[in-house]
């Protein structure tokens, strides 16, 4: 039997690729510096799989961004805009690269950035490929030899990992209309096959293609193309073990197609969908490899090596060991660098780090698991199966985990507990009343930029080198200086801009119960962006309130309305690791319950409108159509378990980013949010078609400003965006608000881009008039 992962993270043990990165940006350090980065995490990860015992090592797993990006500039699908960035010979093909993710203003140049969504289900964010009907490829970067070369001179025998060519176009865009991507195959595969070519000059014994589309539902047409694809990758590479990576789902329906592809090595996530194991057992022919993909790459408990090795027997048995490969579920990408790193007891406490892994661990699961197999009488690892065995008893016996009150409580939650007491046109117009708000409607999604000196007082204060009197104090010069600053500039439902808060998520799992928290669990969310999510081991309960002393403090010193800020339940749940010992809904209904007490408590303290972020409610939909409508279901729930239990004065906003909503448009409405914000600039408001198309009730504030990037958008761009939304939202339905929280932003450019948001708004309240209200 073999050994393998997926894929590595790549952010480095303590972030470094972050800070390289956004040094690189900042013009603090040369392109060489950022260069050797590269190298250095590389190797290390190449290292840790090595010395583990890992067989098939990925390579060009590592990215400067995004792992379709790269592909995107390998293929040369660089959008028109950008040619003036690449022929300008000051830019280096990564200043090109790093232009396509994050826009370009600068040489007389402004060029907004490409799309980015959600890889899957996952809150990890991709850059999307734009297609035109007569799209050219070429091969434009060298990048993926690059790597495979670096490998080879380090001493490594890797395979390289690539998107499969089918998933690539899938994943991409079409800019102009009546064309399907799809028929681009033919243009795109010369150029996959170039690097494959250069590849097996170099020694490219190896490669796994990256296909999850087949754990989606795909039509025929895509079928007889994937069939197409890998016949003519056969043909011109008999010498290559070609391998086809699936994962977040089962094959299902698209099992026969999977196990009669012509390749060698069929991965499978059996974390995600354990059964269908039998059914690609029962239908899989002599020549196929299977990789079990039994270590969970997305989510940090311990590998229950009792089950992983009953399946693997179970697989043995059917096809041999030599067609076994034991891996990762899919690229461990999504999971925390090293559990080693946890050393401090009260982050992490003992008795719950004991039932973790991170992606270090991981790869060492996955090694135990076959040598044990390989070798079950060894003593040594006889007792490692038993140490494991144990840490699985402990957690399923800890008083730690379930609380009676918790459970107690959910079971007396009423059919009424779901729903406001009337109608959103009802409800409207008394928020009207009470508020007194112009048409176009200012305001932001949240947070306000955090500097390097807010920062830093968090920092002294966790070390103790601050009282809470002076963080207190410090926070609230910020806190006013930003009150008032939103007043000069004139916008009109204001926020406190959450200095307060660490992470949109883990601020709140500090201040609930049954969550604990990692020092150095990072994950990559894009770019640089990592988060550092909460693990939710237990019954969640909340014993005090978690924002009312900011926004009543923000509220008291203005005579504007200031939102209070919340997250919301399914986004807590998305982006924490969850815990798998009982039903993700019940977990989030759990986390409902302790958000309404929060919503109770800021009405009660004269807040009149709360925003409950949702902006990982569309992300959670399963992959499959089938499943949706359970997911939905018990989703929406929580949000109006969270969000109901107000009077018809107190606005409720939510906001939701880098989502598509056309299939889910009517649990959007169902939310009932009187107001609805979301991510728009990027797509130039063409998310709004679906609620325009719908007919959505409510009130949408779709963004007129790409805070993903650091160009400042101007007055007449954001004018033309809110003139394309007034051309298919009502006016009186309409806010105007940036695409997302400001967090990460600088200053200098979120004031710049922020005065031109409400000058565009004032302009245009000269042109449109409310036609009711």
């Amino acid at each position: 039997m073999q050994t393998q992962i997926l894929g590595y993270p790549r952010i480095g043990a303590n972030r470094e690729l972050k800070k390289a990165c956004e040094n690189y940006w900042a013009g603090k350090i040369q392109l060489e510096t950022l260069l050797k980065c590269r190298r250095e995490i590389t190797k290390n990860n190449w290292d840790i799989q090595q010395a583990a015992g890992i067989d098939l090592i990925p390579c060009n797993d590592f990215s400067f961004y995004d792992q379709v990006l790269d592909l995107t500039l390998s293929l040369g699908a660089i959008p028109e805009r950008f040619n003036a960035v690449a022929l300008n010979k000051k830019n280096s093909e990564l200043d090109l690269y790093f232009a396509m993710a994050r826009g370009y203003q600068k040489d007389d140049l402004d060029i907004t950035a490409m799309e980015m969504t959600k890889w899957f289900d996952t809150n990890y964010h991709y850059i999307v490929p734009e297609f035109t009907k007569n799209q050219n490829f070429n091969y434009f970067s060298q990048s993926i030899l690059n790597e495979f070369i670096s490998a080879k001179k380090e001493g490594f025998e890797p395979k390289t990992v690539l998107i499969g060519a089918v998933t690539y176009l899938l994943l991409g865009k079409e800019k102009e209309e009546n064309f399907d991507r799809l028929d681009l195959i033919d243009r795109l595969l010369p150029v996959y096959t170039q690097i494959l070519e250069d590849l097996v000059k170099h020694g490219a014994k190896v490669i796994q293609f990256d296909e999850p589309f087949l754990a989606l539902d795909i039509n025929d047409k895509t079928k007889e193309i994937y069939q197409n694809v890998y016949q003519k990758i056969r043909k011109q590479f008999p010498q290559l073990v070609i391998q086809v990576a699936t994962y977040f789902d089962g094959l299902k329906d698209n099992t026969s197609l999977a196990v009669n592809l012509p390749i060698d090595i069929l991965h499978l996530d059996l974390v995600r969908n354990l059964e269908q194991l039998d059914t690609v057992l029962n239908e899989i022919p002599a020549h196929l490899n299977l990789s079990l993909g039994l270590v969970d790459g997305r989510n940090i408990w311990k590998n229950d090596y009792k089950k992983s090795i009953e399946t693997i027997q179970n697989a043995v048995q059917k096809i041999g060991e030599e067609r076994v490969i034991i891996a990762s579920s899919c690229s461990l990408l999504h999971s925390p660098y090293d559990l080693d790193l946890e050393t401090n007891e009260d982050n992490l406490p003992s008795e719950i780090k004991d039932w973790l892994a991170f992606a270090k661990q991981k790869v060492s699961e996955i090694a135990f698991l076959r040598d044990f197999v390989n070798n079950p009488e060894n003593d040594a690892l006889v007792e490692k199966y038993k140490e494991n065995q144990d840490a699985i008893y402990r957690r399923t016996t800890s008083k730690l985990i379930h609380k009676e009150h918790v459970k107690n409580r959910l079971d007396e939650v009423q059919p009424s507990d779901f729903s406001r007491d009337s109608a959103f046109i009802d409800r409207k117009e008394t928020q009207q009343h009470v508020l007194h708000l112009p048409l176009y409607p200012t305001t932001t999604i949240g947070s306000f930029p955090q500097t390097q000196e807010v920062r830093s007082w968090r920092s002294k204060y966790k070390k103790g080198e601050l009282t809470t009197e002076q963080y207190d104090d410090l926070l609230k010069q910020e806190t006013e200086r930003t009150i008032r600053w939103q007043e000069e500039i004139g916008i009109d439902v204001l926020v406190h801009g959450e200095y307060e808060r660490n992470d949109m998520v883990e601020y709140f799992g500090e201040k609930l119960k049954g969550f604990a928290f990692s020092k150095n669990g990072w994950v990559q969310s894009y770019g640089s962006r990592c988060v550092k999510p909460p693990v939710i081991y237990g019954d969640v309960y909340r014993e005090e309130a978690m924002t009312v002393y900011w926004s009543s403090y923000a509220q008291s010193i203005s005579d504007k309305w200031v939102k209070g800020m919340l997250t919301g339940p399914v986004t807590i749940l998305q982006w924490s690791f969850v815990r798998d010992d009982q039903p993700r809904s019940t977990t989030c209904q759990q986390i409902a319950l302790a958000i309404q007490d929060e919503v109770k408590d800021l009405e009660a303290a004269g807040i009149k409108i709360i925003q409950i972020d949702e902006p990982a409610i569309r992300e959670g939909l399963p992959l499959r159509k089938t499943e949706w409508q359970e997911y939905l279901k018990w989703a929406v729930d929580s949000f109006k378990l969270s969000s109901s239990n107000v009077s018809d004065s107190t606005q409720i906003h939510t906001h939701m980013c880098y989502s598509e909503f056309n299939d889910i448009i009517d649990s959007i409405a169902a939310l009932d949010a009187d107001v609805i914000t979301i991510e728009c600039s990027r797509s130039q408001m063409e998310l709004l078609n679906a609620f325009s198309d719908f007919n959505y009730p409510n009130d949408i504030g779709p963004g007129v400003y790409d805070i993903h990037s650091p160009r400042v958008p101007t007055k007449q761009e954001m004018i033309d965006l809110i003139k394309k939304a007034s051309n298919v939202i009502p006016t009186n339905q309409l806010w105007i608000n940036p695409d997302c929280g400001l967090k990460t932003r600088h200053w200098e450019e979120t004031e710049k881009a922020l005065i031109e948001m409400v000058a565009a708004t004032k302009e245009l309240r000269e042109i449109y008039q409310p036609t009711s209200i």
